[in-house]
């Protein structure tokens, strides 16, 4: 289906692809992968002819159709139905030509197409991808100028999956989508009859709607086979049969040096000598592979310590002016809350979580929230609030107006942005560090209750990650809206849902959550019978991450320390190795021998504890 050789491509002078080569086979499912900025969205502008490569070719079958979601979403006077029904540009074509030929024979033709394209269930099949990914019927019959930019993106979405083009792409679709939607999304291409090519940091979507994995990274492109957990364990292997194989070439490369230095002067051995620096030119080491972490996130911890509840609602309705969006809302969040709130898009999720923030009021009820609570609020509408023409150490001077250069960057360099896109303007940083930036400027201030919502849209799979791991290690209440489920899962312990204009707990898992999506049930129409204990296991796991967080702290506290003595051992060792220190009195030489000698036998002892409550650790989350 398509087939890309030796493509290289550079912009402004930086290069994103470097001969660059894969085959996607026809009717695979593959997730395209790779860390934020390596080129990605630019692959498929070059596939689909919006841009030149330098060098290389790009082959797609000539009789292909090749699909993208439309970068203008719709906003016009057609309906929505309408404007997915009009993908479909033979189909649309063709009942246009029937209305005004007249040829008998060209009549016959047009309606044997239009039998053959299966064009009597358009309508049938659009209204059902609508649906799937949450157009109720009277929404499919409103103008697209009525929607919000969210929607319009989904009828996008929508259009491209109902014109079925022989090779679809797909650059971050779930961006839009809620949870509900995703599900919908991850089973609909699970069965696409055609090629698909999927730009995803959803580990879930990539695990089940792929059979297939092409990764980017270094600027070159791999393809595996399989979804992305087997892509992982594949990579992991091969990286250490490759880096065992590099050090084993590598030692040999050694020992035969070893024999050249020592009788490369000896006329008797001058020969062996010479043979075995042409055996060491043959001998060519893999380079070695190594993974493109990403940097962590790190928030900073709450100040204050709240009593239990921080926040209480009851009977509390919401909205914006004289609309009630939420009502009748009876809650509470304690200090150690962990909070997935999920729900169809539309049902009040943001409006909550702009209610708690104080960006809205009250409308009936009561809602008491402690006078010492600093909530920390992120949005993709706050990311307005980022000043575009400063850069990130702009924006944290001033709110450290007094520190110095160094400790400013010092906590740039713990939100995960680098030394060169610290002094970037923020309208040029990628949508993942704004996302940063965002994160680290609104939880500068150590706040007792972080509310995310849709946290992950521009982050990749390993900052992700990152986000889990640094959402794990703070201490203070967490409210997450968001489609990702391994964030939810890996993060909360009680389930809310926004449905039928209220919000109330949920007395079963995500995995039954989910199972009553796909089957068509409501959230009220699965799991009950084991309601009792699922709640009593997302309590129990509550108690074990606060049982866990003193041995967590011992841990960060100790890499703290062997972070500190690696750095002073470096300072002796580059003290040692210069020659003016043996010139000088022997005393100074002796003490940094006998520094080196201490802080070894510190950092050694600190490292064997840092084992030991490591595995504790590991032992404790399997237990």
């Amino acid at each position: 289906m398509l087939s890309i050789n030796n493509l290289t491509y550079r912009i402004q002078g930086r290069v994103l692809l470097d001969e660059a080569s894969f085959v996607l086979p026809d009717g695979a499912k593959a997730g395209f992968v790779g860390k934020n900025g390596t080129g990605k969205t630019t692959l498929f502008h070059l596939i689909q002819g919006h841009i030149g490569a330098d060098s290389g070719s790009i082959e797609v079958n000539k009789k292909a159709r090749i699909g993208a979601v439309a970068q203008e979403a719709p906003a016009g006077d057609e309906t929505v139905l309408d404007v997915v029904l009009a993908a479909d540009k033979e189909r649309t074509a063709l009942m246009a030509e029937a209305e005004t030929a007249t040829d008998p024979d060209r009549i016959g033709e047009i309606y044997t197409r239009l039998a053959d394209i299966d064009a009597h269930t358009a309508e049938a099949r659009a209204s059902s991808i609508l649906k799937g990914l949450g157009f109720e019927q009277d929404r499919q019959n409103a103008p697209t100028r009525q929607l919000s930019g969210g929607w319009r993106m989904r009828v996008a979405l929508a259009a491209v999956l109902f014109s079925q083009p022989d090779l679809l792409l797909l650059d971050e679709p779930t961006n839009y989508l809620d949870l509900e939607g995703t599900l919908w999304l991850e089973k609909y291409l699970a069965t696409y009859p055609y090629t698909v090519f999927l730009i995803s940091h959803d580990r879930d979507l990539l695990n089940k709607a792929v059979n297939s994995i092409v990764h980017l990274e270094h600027k070159k492109l791999t393809f595996y086979k399989g979804n992305y957990d087997t892509f992982e364990e594949t990579r992991r292997m091969q990286m250490e049969l490759n880096n065992k194989s590099r050090e084993k070439t590598l030692d040999q490369i050694a020992h035969l040096q070893k024999f050249v230095d020592r009788f490369k002067a000896k006329a008797t051995k001058a020969k062996q000598a010479q043979a075995r620096v042409k055996m060491i030119e043959k001998l060519k080491p893999p380079e070695a592979m190594f993974d493109e972490h990403a940097a962590p996130f790190q928030f900073q911890q709450p100040k204050v310590d709240l009593p239990t509840p921080m926040i209480t609602l009851d009977g509390v309705s919401t909205g914006y002016g004289d609309t009630v969006i939420l009502r009748n809302v009876t809650q509470r969040i304690d200090p150690d809350a962990r909070i997935a709130l999920i729900g169809v898009n539309g049902n009040g999720k943001s409006t909550f979580a702009k209610l708690l923030a104080g960006d809205i009021g009250v409308i009936d009820g009561s809602l008491k929230i402690n006078k010492k609570l600093n909530i920390a609020h992120f949005a993709q509408h706050q990311m307005d609030k980022l000043k575009p023409e400063q850069t990130p150490l702009e924006h944290v001077t001033e709110l450290m107006p007094l520190d110095s250069e160094a400790k400013r960057r010092s906590r740039l360099a713990q939100m995960g942005l680098t030394t060169s896109r610290m002094d970037t303007k923020a309208k040029s940083l990628s949508g993942g560090e704004r996302a940063r930036l965002l994160m680290g400027l609104i939880t500068f201030s150590g706040p007792s209750m972080m509310i995310l919502d849709e946290p992950t849209n521009h982050l990749d799979i390993d900052s992700r990650d990152a986000l889990v791991y640094a959402l794990n290690d703070y201490q203070g209440a967490v409210l997450i809206i968001s489609h990702d489920r391994h964030l939810i899962e890996a993060t909360c312990d009680t389930l809310w849902i926004a449905e039928n204009g209220t919000i109330r707990e949920l007395d079963e898992d995500l995995d039954s959550y989910q199972r009553s999506i796909t089957s068509g049930k409501d959230s009220k129409g699965n799991g009950a019978t084991a309601s009792g204990e699922r709640k009593q296991s997302r309590q129990e796991a509550a108690a074990r991450r606060a049982e866990l967080a003193p041995l967590k702290k011992s841990i960060s506290d100790a890499e703290t320390k062997m972070k500190r003595l690696r750095t002073e051992i470096d300072k002796i060792e580059a003290q040692l190795n210069d020659p003016k220190v043996y010139n000088g009195p022997p005393d100074r030489m002796i003490a940094l021998g006998k520094d080196k000698a201490r802080f070894g036998s510190d950092l050694e002892a600190i490292e064997e504890t840092w084992l030991e409550l490591s595995a504790e650790l590991e032992e404790a989350e399997r237990a």
